[in-house]
């Protein structure tokens, strides 16, 4: 008996959303207990992946294949949006800027710049987004991020396939 997790689109948005919980809780457990403080770019990818889990939590919940696919379809643009803010920390680790300066943390610029001026500034990152502080396999945090958001994305991707073509 063979159990494919994409013709149960709604277990599989049940365990999308779990992952995303138990990742936002192992990044709270780095950041209180073992003391790693979250850059901008960090903080920006937390709030993709509780919205990916809102979402896929949400979606996990209906029947109706049109939820489902409305559904999927907003996890990819979030997926996306989380991929490519996690891919340019990425970047940044490894082509660390020349010149290093500390930034602002994300709550410090909102409250001091408008919004307008302030969301440029989390996306250009600063010595804090370049820095690795914690690896696994050999991958940093941003990297696994990454990985994370690319995976979600790509299943995803196959059930607005799958549940677009069923009629």
């Amino acid at each position: 008996m063979r159990l494919d997790l994409f013709d149960r689109p709604r277990r599989l948005l049940a365990l999308m959303a779990a992952l995303c919980v138990a990742s936002l809780a192992f990044g709270l457990y780095l950041q209180h207990v073992v003391g790693l403080e979250p850059c901008p770019m960090c903080i920006v990818q937390r709030y993709a992946l509780v919205l990916v889990a809102i979402v896929a939590g949400a979606s996990a919940l209906t029947s109706r294949r049109r939820g489902l696919l409305t559904g999927s379809a907003v996890l990819l643009v979030l997926s996306g949006f989380g991929a490519f803010v996690a891919a340019r920390q990425s970047f940044l680790q490894w082509y660390p800027p020349e010149i290093v300066s500390c930034g602002r943390d994300f709550y410090g610029m909102v409250e001091t710049f408008p919004l307008k001026r302030a969301i440029p500034m989390i996306f250009k990152g600063s010595g804090d987004c370049s820095k690795v502080d914690w690896t696994f396999l050999g991958g940093s945090i941003a990297n696994w991020s990454f990985v994370s958001f690319v995976v979600i994305g790509l299943a995803a991707l196959v059930l607005v396939v799958r549940l677009a073509r069923q009629r």
